[in-house]
């Protein structure tokens, strides 16, 4: 009796001093504001075509990563999405297949949430913006700020299609581009260089509908001046300096410009209807009535409740969407929010960058993608695997790059060879030793102090990084896990003890125990499906984040587990190489589009080492980007280099939007003699080079580089 008295004291001394360092890292890495629930919205997809990876990593999997974390915190979190049913982009697919944009919107929707859903993400809802309940929310926060004056009535004139006998919107219009001279541009953006462009800007513009060169006709419009909510938007930022510095960038450049009239309604005859009795043909601008999708989303399900999680300060909303929707979810929609009154503010909104595929841009017209659809045929089984690629290559301050190379390498060597080779060794040998009977510890070592440790760390890390919306930095410490258990097996080699020292391999066996059971828990964000293979194998019901306090006592001795079985296998080359003859057949029968042929220029002539070696070239974060005044082709860079913040100016405003450029990296030569453009003194020049099409293009570091970091 004394001697058990004497143990459950050691334990109980253990488990304190265990959990009193889970406090103190809480203490110290946590110090957020309080919320009593969280409302988290992922980007309402265009119902125009399926999902591909771009689309997964730039919103959908974050979005589902936080939201499985909140909630097995035991957080109150609704999780709200669906499918953007209006604007030019479903006009367009619908004249194009001949089909009602009502059947087309129907398709892909059933499509996309069909493919959501059997991918395993978990949203609350799923609406559309074609509903009864939408289109009514929207009408009615639209006459709202009617009744408030917020509108500007305005005559403007815009381009009108004699043939077609309608108003054009910006993509029902093609042109030259003013400044790489790509012919086929749309009015709102250049997609061979990116410029953003207003109708009136191209050169050459024809109709999309009839291939007629449209003209300019009268036509009012009702426009919210954002330039007066300019002071209260910058105040809402201001506070908001947590923010990632892409997302800060992008409305930072846009308040820089001046904030300007933005127009709400259009001239089109799809979506939701201007409820005014003088609008006849006209309908809400699309990112109008697409960000209310979120709130009537929430209505559709739960129509009692619904403004707590919309009105309520102690509610914590948060956006997770792509780089191309900042400004609208960060400038015009709380501008709308604002205007309204009573409604709660996004507290966050993570965009993150895009997704390239194979070192080229994702390209639906090109079938240049990885649809959803398809991977859920052609890897039946393996959405675990999808979601942990895009997760370790998320495009989270710089745009990331997807291969099936390394796909395959990233299953076979890291969920094969790391995770699952960790669990199957911790199962097998508490079945070979103990007959699959969880083994009590007895004595801790200083080795098995320092692994448990280092296990409270980690999962401290994973929290903080989380809840800071570092996803892949999250990732990367939870597969820590698994790397510190091989090596705790490793080091302390149960397989030798066993023969001469049974006790101690029974202590090596339930911290390995223990550390599986962490994996079954914290697995849950990132691979949910891995997350209940494991606990299934534990014999346990899948645990909630708050369990982990009782480490290192998450399984009791004496608990029986269940026999292995394989988490993960191995992806062979055959199916790899499958994936890349698509990918090769899209590339044939799309080819790009104004190939050009160029001529390499000859090489200089030669110049010693020394001359070389004068050359300080290094590593650039981009702080600001903005275009200079009164200059088509100069754009003024703040640059960090590790060292200082200078100023440089290049000239390839032709070639980038600004605000994209901001949070990226470049390559500076940091030595050369500063000299005046345009007034302003450059302390340095930006490396670029010329592609095949003579469009410049940066020379940036493949992988984020700390800032000063020297090229020679």
């Amino acid at each position: 009796k004394k001697k058990k008295k004497k143990k459950k004291k050691k334990k109980k001394k253990k488990k304190a001093y265990y959990f009193s360092i889970i406090l103190l890292l809480k203490i110290i890495t946590k110090m957020e504001k309080q919320f009593d629930r969280y409302l988290v919205t992922a980007a309402l997809i265009y119902a125009n075509g399926p999902v591909h990876i771009g689309h997964l990593a730039g919103a959908y999997i974050p979005a589902d990563i936080y939201v499985c974390y909140l909630r097995s915190q035991g957080k109150e979190v609704i999780f709200v999405s669906g499918t953007d049913e209006h604007g030019v982009p479903i006009t367009i697919k619908a004249r194009d297949a001949k089909r009602p944009p009502q059947e087309i919107v129907d398709t892909y929707h059933m499509m996309i949430e069909k493919s959501f859903y059997q991918f395993g993400l978990t949203f609350d809802v799923y609406a559309r913006t074609s509903s009864y309940t939408h289109h009514r929310t929207s009408e009615d926060f639209f006459t709202t700020l009617y009744k408030k004056k917020a509108f500007e009535e305005k005559i403007t004139e815009q381009y009108y299609d004699p043939v077609a006998k309608q108003f054009l919107a910006d993509r029902y219009i093609v042109g030259t581009c003013p400044h790489c001279k790509n012919e086929n541009a749309y009015g709102d953006q250049c997609e061979k260089c990116g410029s953003t462009l207003n109708p009136s800007d191209l050169l050459n513009p024809r109709s999309t509908l009839s291939g007629e060169k449209p003209v300019l006709r009268k036509t009012k419009n009702w426009y919210l001046p954002l330039e007066k909510y300019q002071e209260r938007i910058e105040k809402y930022l201001e506070s908001h300096k947590e923010w990632k510095i892409n997302v800060l960038g992008q409305c930072k450049s846009w308040l820089t410009q001046g904030l300007q009239s933005r127009s709400m309604t259009r001239d089109l005859d799809w979506g939701v209807k201007v409820p005014l009795p003088d609008a006849e043909g006209k309908v809400l601008y699309v990112w109008f009535d697409a960000p209310i999708g979120y709130i009537s989303a929430t209505k559709e399900l739960i129509p009692s409740d619904w403004e707590k999680f919309w009105k309520d300060p102690k509610t914590k909303l948060v956006h997770f969407i792509g780089k191309d929707n900042i400004v609208f979810h960060t400038i015009i929609f709380p501008a709308m929010l604002i205007e309204h009154g009573g409604y709660i503010l996004p507290d966050n909104v993570p965009a993150n960058e895009f997704m390239n595929l194979e070192g080229q841009k994702i390209s639906t017209s090109r079938n240049w993608a990885v649809w959803l659809h398809e991977y859920l045929i052609d890897f039946k089984g393996k959405q675990d695997v999808l979601r942990y690629v895009l997760t370790a290559n998320a495009p989270e301050t710089k745009d990331s790059d997807f291969s099936w190379k390394d796909f395959q390498t990233k299953n076979n060597s890291e969920l094969v060879g790391i995770l699952g080779n960790f669990v199957n060794r911790t199962f097998v040998l508490v079945h070979k030793y103990f007959e699959g009977v969880v083994p009590s510890f007895e004595e801790l070592q200083e080795k098995d102090k320092e692994v448990l440790l280092s296990l409270q760390k980690l999962i401290s890390k994973i929290e903080v990084s989380i809840e800071n919306f570092k996803f892949r930095d999250a990732l990367s410490f939870f597969m820590d896990i698994p790397r510190l258990g091989n090596k705790y097996l490793t080091e302390t080699e149960p397989w030798k003890e066993i023969d001469t020292d049974t006790e101690r391999v029974k202590t090596i066996l339930n911290i390995a125990i223990q550390i599986t059971a962490t994996l079954h828990i914290t697995a849950k964000p990132f691979l949910p499906n891995t997350a209940s293979k494991i606990s299934q194998m534990l014999a346990i019901p899948p645990k909630k984040w708050t369990y982990l306090k009782n480490l290192p006592e998450l399984i009791e001795p004496e608990h029986t587990i269940d026999q292995p079985f394989i988490l993960f296998e191995k992806i062979e080359d055959e199916m790899i190489e499958k994936q890349l003859q698509k990918l090769e057949l899209s590339k044939k029968n799309h080819p790009p589009t104004n190939p050009q042929n160029t001529t390499t220029p000859p090489i200089k002539s030669n110049i010693p080492y020394e001359e070389f070696e004068k050359m300080d070239i290094r590593i650039a974060t981009v702080l600001e980007c903005e275009k200079v005044p009164k200059s088509e082709k100069l754009l003024r860079f703040l640059l960090d280099t590790g060292l200082d913040k200078r100023t440089v100016v290049s000239g390839i405003a032709s070639y980038y939007n600004p605000s994209e450029l901001i949070g990226k990296q470049v390559v500076l030569l940091a030595n050369l003699t500063p000299r005046k453009i345009m007034g302003i003194e450059s302390h340095g020049m930006i490396l670029s080079a010329e592609d095949k099409n003579k469009t410049l293009k940066l020379i940036q570091p493949k992988t984020e580089t700390n800032p000063g970091a020297t090229i020679g």
